[in-house]
């Protein structure tokens, strides 16, 4: 039950879903002067294309060639049918997932790290710095930069230093050099927040340094977007017209917009996104412009927040720990396109080891909690006596999570 592709039926261009949107997106602002910023105000840190990117609205922007050299190397992903489960939870519901998990990073993190990575050495960037929370966007870019010859400094999520040891080891064996953050403080555990100031703050004290980052903008999920648009020619050659909903989760919101956002247009489909508990950013934070950062360096973004200053507990997903989210997933939510649910640790553990005693696969934390909202609405289709297709992005591997895993299995999550 996999629909594979093969490797020239990778899109050729993104799908930018800007045009789509019903309302236009409120303009980031210059963190000192309140005003909308300009190309010239995030030149230092972003190249041109990637600055055209961000405030596009064209309906399809085109993919390099060589960076569509890059993406067959793991692209076209699996579409998988998760037929296993259905039976577990005697549902009618068909679940299918989009496998990211195959990537060299073992996440969909690769997606927009290479070209990324490409667009700046295009412009003659030697070195990018950029922050992390679990690692697996610093393993990405890491690889990124490996593949196309640039240097690549990662500031990791303190927590997430200490609980993931062999994503650091990623980091390195790609080349990149890795540090934990906050880097002035060795008692604070971080955030994504104030890792983006210790890699911005790197980034603009160098000539030959740019600054990446693995969510939350658009161009980012721009890059993503070749996951849904796979997912639906998948879906299509499984006999399906279309999925009626897609589930994702949600921290900064590229995963969630990769599988999501080429489906925005069909009115039939209907949206989730699964955050933690413990940083309850769509379902409990205010919808207000806010940094992006702890420091205050970033522009202003008009998302949903629950203050760049704060700070959740260290839980494993840690690459759900943003205390802000995406615009573009911000605007769908308070449009009411988009619904959202949060989950706490202990019950998302519980969902990813139900899944991989019938699947066979390991999540990652963070794909966990998508998996507890799918068995959820699955269940709900199953109490409804309603075939309901559910699609959601497997968006990693949990090889390198297992001590999470431990913690579960002893009971001292």
């Amino acid at each position: 039950m996999r629909w594979n592709l093969p490797p020239d039926s990778i899109p050729e261009a993104w799908f930018n879903v800007v045009p789509h949107l019903e309302q236009p997106l409120q303009p980031p602002l210059h963190p000192a002067t309140r005003e909308p910023v300009g190309p010239a105000d995030l030149s230092p840190i972003f190249p041109m294309a990637l600055i055209g990117q961000e405030v596009s609205t064209e309906p399809w922007i085109d993919i390099p060639g060589e960076v569509l050299d890059v993406l067959r190397l793991w692209r076209p992903t699996p579409l998988v049918r998760a037929t296993r489960l259905e039976a577990a939870l005697e549902t009618p519901a068909r679940i299918y997932y989009k496998d990211e998990s195959v990537s060299p990073a073992g996440s969909h993190k690769p997606n927009t790290a290479v070209p990324q990575a490409y667009y700046n050495k295009q412009e003659g960037v030697r070195r990018l710095a950029t922050e992390t929370g679990a690692g697996q966007w610093g393993s990405a870019l890491s690889f990124a930069c490996s593949i196309l010859g640039l240097e690549c400094k990662v500031y990791m999520v303190r927590a997430s230093f200490n609980q993931k040891p062999y994503r650091r080891t990623m980091i390195e064996v790609w080349g990149g050099e890795v540090e934990a953050s906050p880097v002035d403080d060795p008692s604070d555990p971080g955030s994504l927040g104030s890792a983006i100031s210790d890699a911005v703050r790197d980034a603009v004290s160098r000539e030959d340094s740019h600054y990446a980052l693995g969510s939350v903008l658009n161009h980012v999920l721009l890059h993503q977007t070749v996951i849904g648009l796979e997912a639906k020619e998948q879906l299509a050659l499984a006999g399906e017209e279309r999925p009626d909903i897609v589930i994702g989760s949600c921290g900064g919101g590229s995963n969630l917009g990769g599988i999501a956002l080429p489906f925005v247009p069909d009115e039939n489909v209907a949206f989730l996104a699964v955050e933690p508990s413990s940083c309850p950013t769509l379902t409990e934070g205010r919808f207000d412009y806010d940094f992006g950062d702890v420091a205050g360096m970033t522009p202003l973004l008009a998302m949903y927040t629950l203050g760049h200053d704060f700070k959740p507990p260290p839980i494993h997903a840690g690459g759900l720990r943003y205390h802000g989210d995406s615009p573009i997933i911000s605007h769908l939510v308070k449009s009411g396109r988009m619904k959202a649910v949060a989950y706490p640790q202990d019950v998302v553990f519980e969902a990813a080891v139900k899944f991989a005693r019938v699947q066979g696969t390991v999540p990652a934390p963070e794909t966990s909690h998508a998996i507890r909202a799918v068995i959820d609405a699955a269940v709900a289709a199953k109490d409804a006596g309603e075939e309901t297709v559910i699609l959601f992005s497997y968006s990693g591997h949990g090889l390198l999570d297992l001590s999470a895993y431990a913690d579960y299995l002893s009971g001292r999550l």
